[in-house]
């Protein structure tokens, strides 16, 4: 989102074009369609009004979510990336689990890996069902600040990843996590200080709308 749209096909392919090793999105479902945006609110990211659980699918398909771009659903997401990087797909609405189990399925039915995918969430609820409906699709815990015991929450929840935010991101919770022989991921990371900090720590990957900065040439 450094250059194009966030959450849109455009910048999912500017993404790839970068040489990124995964591109992470948003999902919210909406009338059973999975619609990729950040925010419940619609007017930062695009021109309409009002909250997108209280709009239908076919509204939120004729809105302009920046350079005329449409929000996207996960299967053009999917499409577009075409194995090219692993698709990191958050859960950000409520009854999202299934319906992305069940896609998931379908590429994987396809032929596709379960190292195409992983699926992230605050929201425990919804995780703790991907993990339920699919236990070889890959998790990851998202955590803003320290919550309590959330190494204990990440076992019971079953995640194969921590993902924490930067201004959590010290030596002593990647150290923690790692005992635990679980990857760090860091969010959001576009500073080269702290990109080169993260590294020397040696997490596992960084979200960072600048991908140029991190790639090693």
């Amino acid at each position: 989102m450094g250059h194009e749209p966030e959450n849109t096909l455009l910048s999912v392919r500017k993404a790839l074009s970068l040489g990124v090793d995964g591109v992470e999105i948003d999902v919210y479902n909406v009338e059973d369609n999975l619609v990729v945006i950040h925010d419940r609110n619609l007017a930062r990211t695009t021109n309409g009004i009002g909250y997108l659980e209280e709009r239908s699918f076919s509204y939120l398909r004729s809105l302009d979510a920046g350079k005329g771009e449409q929000i996207p659903t996960l299967r053009e997401v999917i499409t577009t990336v075409d194995q090219q990087a692993l698709i990191n797909i958050e859960l950000k609405g409520s009854n999202t689990a299934k319906l992305v189990v069940e896609l998931i399925q379908e590429y994987l039915n396809q032929g596709w890996s379960e190292l195409d995918f992983v699926v992230s969430s605050f929201n425990h609820y919804e995780l703790h069902q991907v993990k339920t409906l699919c236990p070889q699709i890959t998790t990851g815990m998202l955590i803003y600040g320290l919550p309590w015991e959330y190494l204990t929450i990440a076992q019971k929840l079953q995640a194969d990843i921590v993902i924490a935010s930067l201004d959590v991101a010290n030596a002593e919770l990647i150290n923690s996590v790692h005992q635990h022989n679980l990857p760090v991921w860091i969010y959001t990371v576009n500073q080269p200080d702290d990109i080169n900090r993260l590294r020397a720590l040696q997490v596992e990957a960084i979200f960072t709308n600048y991908p140029e900065r991190v790639i090693l040439n």
